[in-house]
């Protein structure tokens, strides 16, 4: 059989399953598909887009059995080639219609969602009821969806106190290669719920964090809290980024805040030549909806009214801190210990605006993907103790100083975003911004009227290759220091880095649950 034989006849198969609107086999689809942030893989023979785990489950049997490999694809958002094509022989299976919220337990405090959900929408449906999950998405949790996190791992909203999306994990039900489904935790049992994780070996950590190379997630179960009503925000400027991250690591140790980042003085220019003042509104409007405190509410709204962005002028490496507790008094305790840290390592307070602001309003549009020159953006980063922070900064440093001539030739801006993640990791990300031509996923990615606003710049191949050469770079520093990452896909070491009885336990995994090696190949270094 011709291979355009056989990309037909799976099609006709696929849709026979799943219906004729599930099944997308045009160019331009499957060029989006076959991208993400950062670069372009093989064209990609089918998109499958199931809109439920039996649909989804027939589909992986079907695809695999048809000799295709299939790569499972959350809100796209990811930049290390995890949801990428390596041949055209492959399928995109894309969960985006498997975006219910099965079930909420709040007797007994967890949730089930299928993978495709967003982490916007699921926030949403605990809201009104007090809830929500102790890590609580990524800041493009309007597009990003849980199954993608818990494939990739992300952090951010309750990173500080809470760690990654995988800590928050409690059970999965993933379909295998053969269109079986297994269920992880106590939903292991033929009668049992998802409601606790440890029932015997932890099998929800092995296809957690995966880059989806072992399974495809069909659903996911989350741990629940009580939402904590009384909220507070600091922020401060540093003048070194020694002092900031010292005072980071200070305030992480104490289990303070609840999310704690900074950024650089390019990110800092950056964000005050960004925003415009209808956001300035929005943000505004925001900051007045998710107050609890109508005064406090008020005195917020006149800060930003009349402060603008004035104060992010000449600042250099701000810090920004969010706590949350019962009632006020011990907020107010948790902001007076978070700040006594920072001026005891030479922080300078700042007016609130920012940690308020994103606070009230935690999953904006994704534009931040595009600079605000209309430059294509690309990160990448490394976890490390916060023994190890400083030392590795200034190793990134020494990089960018052995480059600089040719970062200033192709017009490439470099900046950092800093994060605590839990007790004792911080999270370096170094970003890049350079002219170069939009990939369709931007296209469709970035709200238009932002797009429009923006110049466009022709295709810079040669800038985006060193923009490569840099990246790798310092995946091979991160990876000497020993370094963890978030969404391994196929860009960071993984297999090359194990010990040899870790990554014969790996590989017999993989050959356990996909011995024809269908599922997401080339992920992990498998």
């Amino acid at each position: 059989m011709s291979e355009a034989a056989a990309i037909a006849a799976l099609r006709q198969t696929l849709e026979t399953l799943a219906g004729p609107e599930a099944v997308l086999h045009d160019k331009a689809s499957r060029t989006l598909y076959s991208q993400d942030i950062w670069q372009q893989g093989s064209l990609c023979a089918l998109v499958l887009r199931p809109d439920n785990g039996d649909t989804l489950a027939r589909g992986v049997a079907a695809i695999t059995g048809a000799g295709f490999s299939l790569i499972a694809r959350g809100g796209g958002m990811s930049y290390t080639g995890g949801t990428l094509p390596q041949d055209a022989r492959t399928v995109v299976v894309d969960t985006a219609r498997m975006n219910r919220v099965l079930g909420i337990h709040a007797e007994d405090m967890y949730v089930t969602v299928e993978a495709g959900c967003r982490w916007q929408t699921l926030h949403a449906a605990l809201e009104p009821l007090g809830l929500r999950t102790p890590y609580w998405g990524t800041l493009s949790g309007a597009v990003a969806t849980v199954g993608g996190s818990i494939s990739q791992n992300s952090i951010f909203w309750g990173s500080g106190q809470h760690g990654s999306a995988a800590d928050s994990l409690l059970g999965l039900e993933v379909v295998l290669a053969d269109g079986s489904r297994l269920h992880t935790g106590s939903a292991a049992q033929a009668q049992a719920a998802p409601f606790f994780r440890h029932f015997g070996p932890d099998l929800t950590g092995l296809f957690s964090c995966d880059s989806g190379a072992l399974g495809i997630k069909a659903s996911i179960t989350l741990r629940l809290l009580p939402a904590l009503p009384a909220r507070g925000g600091l922020s401060f400027d540093f003048q070194t980024p020694q002092a900031l991250l010292a005072a980071m690591a200070a305030i992480a140790r104490r289990g303070l805040a609840m999310e704690c980042w900074a950024t650089d003085p390019t990110l800092s220019a950056q964000r005050a030549q960004r925003e415009r003042l209808l956001n300035d509104v929005k943000a505004l409007a925001g900051v007045l909806r998710a107050s609890r405190n109508p005064w406090q509410a008020l005195l917020a709204a006149l800060r930003l009214a009349f402060g603008g962005r004035r104060f992010l002028r000449g600042v250099q490496w701000p810090l920004h801190v969010q706590v949350e507790d019962r009632n006020e008094p011990a907020v107010r305790a948790l902001l007076a210990e978070a700040r006594a840290i920072a001026r005891r390592h030479g922080g300078r307070e700042l007016p609130n605006t920012i940690p308020l602001v994103i606070r009230a309003n935690p999953f904006p549009p994704v534009n931040n993907m595009v600079g605000p020159g209309g430059e294509r953006w690309v990160p990448v980063h490394a976890l490390v103790p916060h023994s190890k922070a400083v030392a590795l900064h200034a190793a990134v440093e020494a990089i960018y100083a052995r480059h600089r001539e040719a970062i200033e030739r192709h017009g490439v801006l470099t900046g950092y975003l800093f994060t605590t993640v839990g007790h004792g990791t911080m999270a370096i990300e170094p970003l890049y911004f350079w002219p170069d031509a939009l990939a369709t996923l931007h296209e469709q990615s970035v709200q238009a009227a932002y797009l429009q606003q923006l110049p466009r710049h022709a295709e810079n191949l040669e800038a985006r290759a060193f923009v490569g050469q840099l990246r790798r770079e310092l995946i091979a520093l991160f990876s000497a220091e020993g370094a963890a990452h978030l969404q391994l896909g196929k860009c960071y070491p993984y297999a090359s880095a194990l010990r040899p009885e870790a990554l014969a336990l790996v590989r017999g995994l993989k050959q356990l649950v996909d011995p024809a090696r269908r599922i997401n190949p080339g992920a992990l270094g498998l």
